[in-house]
């Protein structure tokens, strides 16, 4: 038996689609996935002298991977998901673990746009009055 990804040994839960979408994107995200991707383009292509590149012969090919795109969209954008679920806790416990950093930064992908957009002004404030302290003390440094 093929041994699992690192991230499928790992995950604990009894949800059937995320180990699914697991298992499936960690192969179809290898070198193996895309050298098979890529032998079914060549063999399509090498075929269609055969089929005389008929529309049947090109509808094999266009629909196959737009059913196959579809399908992806989904397992990729579950991966997507659980990736920044985990960043973001990740994130939220090196706030947490900093004496001085700003606990109400904890979960502000909960924010609406507007809250995202008053603390965005805010740090924006921040860095401009760091910019400018950094401008002042090099004039005064060049003024000694």
């Amino acid at each position: 038996m093929e041994k699992q990804p690192l991230e499928v040994q790992t995950r604990t839960t009894n949800d059937w689609f995320g180990r699914f979408a697991a298992v499936t994107s960690s192969w179809l995200g290898s070198k193996w996935g895309f050298s098979g991707a890529a032998l079914l383009v060549v063999a399509w292509a090498a075929s269609g002298p055969l089929f005389h590149y008929s529309d049947g012969w090109q509808l094999i090919i266009n629909t196959g991977t737009n059913v196959i795109t579809f399908i992806m969209v989904f397992l990729i954008q579950n991966t997507q998901n659980r990736d920044a679920r985990a960043i973001n806790l990740k994130l939220d416990e090196l706030i947490r673990a900093i004496d001085q950093a700003g606990n109400n930064m904890i979960d502000i992908e909960d924010l609406s746009d507007l809250e995202l957009d008053e603390l965005q002004t805010r740090y924006e404030k921040v860095r401009a009055a760091c910019l400018a302290r950094e401008a002042r003390d090099k004039h005064s440094g060049e003024l000694k």
